[in-house]
C-alpha cells in the first residue's frame, strides 16, 4: 500500500501479518526529484511557477547538465533517498518489533503509528564506490493513526514503559526482488537511539556511506524509468539488528521488509530551461563551441554537488538504433540547493562533422543532419541524446564513469522557428523568356524562365556568433499578387551565392547579407486571371506593382566544420515591378524592312520579313517561340510567328518574323477588311494593326495563353523603309508619272517592296484629276505586267483624256513642265498564287507632261 501524503507513517499497517511475515510499506509521498522550472528560457519566455507535485510518469528529458543531474540523481539523489528513507524504516520497526517478545497488537502499533519526515539529504563526498550522504529527519509516535482502540492502548502503553531504543552499527542492503534480486546497494547505518513515547519527536541526524550495488540493475530501472516503463519498483531491505533498551542488551535479529513504489511516486525528470546559448568558432581549425547554460528548480530538500562530468551529444542517425556522435560536452560543477534554482553551465566542443552525419540516408533524399535541422526550424523540439562519455575523466569514479556510459537519454532540444530569419528577399534585372516549343514535358525549357539577380538579408539569431559563408542557394517559391497566387517560381537547382556579413549597429541584429544570380528559373503560371491583371497593371497603370514572394529557400552553408545544408527555410519578401513608361508603345516605332514571298495560295501568302523595333522598358526577353493574330477592327487577318528572339533593352534590329496573310479565315467579311487595310496601307494612310495571343500560340502552356489571350495589343502598321522616300515620312509606291500627251499614253515609276519576289499587276482602271476633283484622264489596261525587286518602270498604259474638263485644259498648259495629279485606282495585283484586287489613293503626284 502506498501512503497519500507526506505526513502519512512510513509503515503501511499489516494487522493481518503475523511477525517475521513480509511486508509491504510505502515509500516518501513526496519525490526527491524537481519536474518543473520557472526561470526564464533563452528565447525570453517564461514558465509558470514549479508544481508541488510531481508529474506521474513524467518523461520529461533535460540537455547535457541535466544528464548530469539525472546520472547523480540515479547515484546519489533518487537511490540515496529512497535507501536512507527505506533504511529508517527498517530500523523503526525492527526496533518496534523485535525489541521486545510482546503481542502483535505492539507490533501492528508500531506499524501505524510511526511517522518519519524526511527533512534533508545532502551529499558530503563521492566515494569510489558509492556516495557518502548525510540524512536528516524526524521519528515520532502517533497514536491516532491506529485504527483499533485496544491496539492503540496497548502499544502506547508497552512503548511508554520501554522509553526508548537503540541501534549498534549497522549494514543494510537493498535487493530488487523482480529482477532476480539483484543487489541495489548497501548503507552503513550509525549507531540510533529512539524515543518510543507518543509525542516524543526524535530527531535523526547521521552520515552513512551508500554503496552502489549491481549497476546492470541500475541500468535495467533506469532505462525502463526513462522510456516510460516501469510502473512500480519494488525494494527489499535486509539487515542484522543489534540491539538495547537502555543497558539492556537484546541481542542480534535478521529484519527484512519490502518498499514499494508506485509509477506516481518515482520522481520525473525536471523540467528545465535554456537561459542562455552561445555558438562560436573554436580556437583550433574545424571545430565549434557552444556555451549553454540551464536552468531547473529543485523543490525538495536535497542538497549535493555534481562534479564535473563528461558526455557524448549524438544525433539519431539513418537507423532506429542508430546513433552519430556530434559534441563532446563537459558540464561544470553544479552545487544543488535544496527547494531553490539550480543553474548548469556546459561546454560543447563540435569537431569536424562526420560523413554519416551529412550522408543521405539509404532510399531519402535526407541526411540525419537534415531531419535534425528540419525539426528545429520549423520550432519543434529537435531530439538529441545524451550518454556518458566513452572517455571520461580520469578523476570520475569508475562506478559513476561505467554508469553514466550505460545509459542513453533522449533530450528534447527546443527548436526555434525561423519564420522572421529572411527579412527581406527581392530580385533585380530581372530576364523572361518564353517557353520552348520543342521542350518535353516536364523540362523547365517547357515554362516561362526568369533570370535576374536575388538579395536576401537574413537576421542572424544572437547565439549564432561563428563565420558562416553562404555558398549556393535553392527555392521553391509561390508567387503571389494581392494575396492570390499567379504562379510557381522554381530554383529548384543550385544556384551560386556570396554572402557579407553585417555586423550590429546601433542596437540591431546582425544581418547576412546573400546575393546570387539565377539563369532561367521556371515560372509556372497557375492562375490565368491573376497573371492577365498583373500584365495589363504593367502596361497600363502607373504606379509600381508589388509580387509577393512566399518561399522555402535551401541554402548551403561553409562553415569551420564544413559544408552544411540547411533545407526548408521559410522566406517572404516583395519584388518591386516597375510598369512600362507612360507613351511606351508610340516609342516602339515598328518598321519593316525586307519581305520576300515563302509560299502562296489563291486566298493566302506566307511572308518572311525583317522587322525593327524598340523597347522602351527596363526588361529583356528572350522568346524561343511565340505565334499570334493579326487583327485589324477586332477582324483577324492572318498570324505571325516569331522564332529565338532575344529582345533586349532600346533597339531590337533585324527581327525575323513569319507572318501568314489569310483574311478569308474569317469570311467575305474578313476578305473585306483585309483589302481595305492593304489598300489604305499602299495609299499612305494611317493604318494599325493588333496583335493578340490565342490558345497555341505558346504550345504546352494553355494557361499563360489563356492569360495573354485577354490582352490585346495595337500598333502603327509598320512603314516600309524603301529608296528614295520623301521627306514627309510617307512610303510612296509610284516615284514619277509621265503623260505622253500627243500618244495618249503614260508611264509610271513603281518601287516595290519586295527584294526577292516580282510584282504582277494583272488589271488597272485608274484615273487622275488635278485640283483633287477636276478629271484629266483614264486608264483601263488588261494587259499583265511585271513590277520587279527594286525600282522600275511600267510599258506605255492607254490613256483617255478627259477632252473639255479643266484638268485636260491644265494638262494642255502644263505640256514641258509639270503638274500635281490625284489619282484613284482599282488595281488588280498578283503574287505568286496569290491575287487581289485593291484600290489605291494618291495625292499631290508629281507627273511630267511631255508632247
Amino acid at each position: 500500500m502506498v501512503s497519500d501524503d507526506e505526513s502519512s507513517p512510513f509503515i503501511a499497517p499489516a494487522a493481518t501479518r503475523k511477525p517475521g511475515s513480509e511486508r509491504e510499506v510505502s515509500s516518501e509521498s513526496t519525490p526527491l526529484l524537481s519536474n518543473s522550472a520557472d526561470s526564464p528560457r533563452y528565447d525570453g519566455a517564461e514558465d509558470d511557477a514549479p508544481s508541488a507535485d510531481a508529474t506521474p510518469n513524467g518523461h520529461n528529458v533535460a540537455g547535457s547538465d541535466t544528464s548530469s543531474l539525472r546520472s547523480v540523481k540515479k547515484s546519489s539523489r533518487r537511490w540515496p533517498s529512497y535507501i536512507a528513507a527505506s533504511l529508517l524504516a527498517l530500523v523503526i520497526i525492527a526496533i518496534a518489533i523485535l525489541a521486545f517478545i510482546v503481542p502483535d497488537a505492539v507490533q501492528e502499533y508500531s506499524e501505524q503509528a510511526a511517522v518519519i519526515e524526511p527533512t534533508n539529504l545532502s551529499l558530503e563526498s563521492i566515494t569510489t564506490d558509492g556516495v557518502r550522504a548525510r540524512i536528516q529527519g524526524n521519528f515520532r509516535l502517533d497514536g491516532s493513526r491506529v485504527a483499533n482502540e485496544h491496539v492503540r492502548r496497548i502499544g502506547k502503553a508497552t512503548l511508554w514503559l520501554a522509553g526508548q531504543l537503540g541501534t549498534e552499527e549497522t549494514k543494510i542492503t537493498v535487493r530488487l526482488p523482480d529482477y532476480d534480486n539483484v543487489v541495489l546497494g548497501s548503507a552503513i547505518v550509525p549507531p540510533l537511539v529512539i524515543g518510543l513515547r507518543e509525542g516524543e519527536v526524535t530527531e535523526l541526524d547521521f552520515v552513512t556511506d551508500l554503496a552502489a550495488g549491481d549497476l546492470n540493475g541500475v541500468r535495467t530501472i533506469a532505462n525502463e524509468w526513462l522510456e516510460g516503463r516501469l510502473s512500480s519498483i519494488r525494494l527489499r531491505g535486509m539487515a542484522d539488528l543489534t540491539l538495547k533498551s537502555g543497558l539492556i542488551p537484546l541481542g542480534t535479529h535478521a529484519v527484512a521488509d519490502t518498499v514499494v513504489f508506485e509509477a506516481n511516486k518515482i520522481p520525473a525528470m525536471p523540467k528545465y530551461n535554456i537561459t542562455r546559448l552561445n555558438v562560436h568558432d573554436g580556437p583550433l581549425n574545424a571545430s565549434m563551441i557552444a556555451d549553454v547554460t540551464l536552468s531547473a528548480f529543485n523543490e525538495y530538500p536535497v542538497d549535493f554537488d555534481v562534479p564535473e562530468l563528461s558526455f557524448d551529444i549524438l544525433v539519431p542517425g539513418c537507423e532506429a538504433d542508430d546513433y552519430i556522435q556530434v559534441v563532446d560536452a563537459i558540464t561544470h560543477e553544479v552545487h544543488v540547493q535544496p527547494h531553490s534554482q539550480v543553474s548548469a553551465n556546459i561546454t560543447g566542443v563540435v569537431h569536424e562533422f562526420p560523413d554519416a552525419l551529412t550522408e543521405e540516408c539509404p532510399n531519402s533524399d535526407s541526411s540525419p543532419l537534415d531531419s535534425f535541422l528540419s525539426s528545429f526550424i520549423k520550432g519543434d523540439p529537435a531530439t538529441l541524446y545524451v550518454r556518458g562519455s566513452s572517455k571520461p575523466d580520469p578523476k570520475t569514479p569508475g562506478w559513476i564513469a561505467e554508469l553514466l556510459s550505460s545509459v542513453t537519454v533522449a533530450v528534447p532540444f527546443p527548436g526555434r522557428s525561423l519564420d522572421n530569419l529572411i527579412r527581406n528577399f527581392s530580385l533585380t534585372d530581372v530576364n523572361f523568356s518564353l517557353p520552348d516549343p520543342d521542350a518535353e514535358p516536364g523540362d523547365p525549357a517547357s515554362h516561362p524562365q526568369v533570370s535576374g539577380n536575388i538579395l536576401v538579408l537574413a537576421g542572424l539569431p544572437s547565439e549564432m556568433n561563428f563565420g558562416i559563408d553562404v555558398t549556393d542557394v535553392r527555392a521553391t517559391a509561390d508567387v503571389m499578387f494581392h494575396s492570390k497566387k499567379m504562379g510557381e517560381l522554381n530554383l529548384r537547382k543550385w544556384q551560386a551565392a556570396r554572402s557579407t556579413r553585417l555586423d550590429k549597429k546601433d542596437g540591431s541584429e546582425a544581418l547576412l547579407k546573400i546575393e546570387s544570380k539565377i539563369v532561367d528559373a521556371p515560372l509556372e503560371i497557375t492562375d490565368s486571371d491573376v497573371f492577365s491583371e498583373v500584365i495589363q497593371m504593367l502596361i497600363f497603370g502607373r504606379d509600381k506593382i508589388m509580387l509577393d514572394i512566399v518561399a522555402l529557400v535551401d541554402i548551403k552553408v561553409h562553415t569551420a566544420l564544413g559544408n552544411i545544408v540547411i533545407k526548408g527555410v521559410p522566406a517572404q519578401g516583395t519584388i518591386p515591378v516597375k510598369p512600362l513608361p507612360k507613351g511606351s508603345f508610340s516609342e516602339i516605332s515598328p518598321k519593316l524592312g525586307t519581305m520576300r514571298v515563302l509560299d502562296s495560295t489563291r486566298d493566302s501568302i506566307t511572308l518572311e520579313a525583317t522587322l525593327s523595333a524598340n523597347n522602351p522598358t527596363p526588361y529583356t526577353a528572350q522568346i524561343p517561340y511565340i505565334n499570334i493574330h493579326l487583327l485589324h477592327n477586332d477582324t483577324v487577318l492572318g498570324e505571325a510567328t516569331v522564332r529565338h528572339l532575344n529582345l533586349v533593352k532600346g533597339s531590337n534590329r533585324d527581327v525575323v518574323v513569319t507572318a501568314t496573310w489569310k483574311p478569308s479565315e474569317d469570311g467575305p467579311h474578313g476578305r473585306d477588311v483585309g483589302r481595305n487595310l492593304i489598300s489604305q496601307y499602299l495609299s499612305g494612310e494611317n493604318t494599325t494593326l493588333s496583335v493578340k495571343a490565342h490558345r497555341n500560340s505558346i504550345p504546352g502552356q494553355p494557361k499563360l495563353c489563356e492569360a495573354l489571350a485577354k490582352l490585346n495589343f495595337t500598333f502603327p502598321t509598320p512603314r516600309l523603309t524603301l529608296p528614295g522616300d520623301t521627306p514627309d515620312g510617307k512610303t510612296h509606291f509610284i516615284r514619277d508619272t509621265t503623260f505622253h500627251f500627243v500618244s495618249s499614253t503614260a508611264t509610271f515609276t513603281l518601287v516595290s517592296p519586295l527584294q526577292h519576289n516580282t510584282i504582277y499587276l494583272d488589271h488597272i482602271n485608274a484615273t487622275a484629276f488635278y485640283n483633287h476633283t477636276e478629271p484629266v484622264g483614264s486608264i483601263v489596261n488588261e494587259l499583265p505586267f511585271a513590277a520587279p525587286p527594286g525600282e522600275s518602270t511600267t510599258p506605255r498604259l492607254p490613256v483617255t483624256w478627259s477632252l473639255g474638263s479643266v484638268g485636260y485644259d491644265a494638262l494642255r498648259h502644263a505640256v514641258g513642265g509639270t503638274l500635281k495629279l490625284d489619282a484613284y485606282a482599282d488595281v488588280t495585283v498578283r503574287l505568286g498564287n496569290w491575287q487581289e484586287t485593291l484600290w489605291y489613293r494618291g495625292k499631290g503626284i508629281g507627273a511630267h507632261i511631255q508632247l
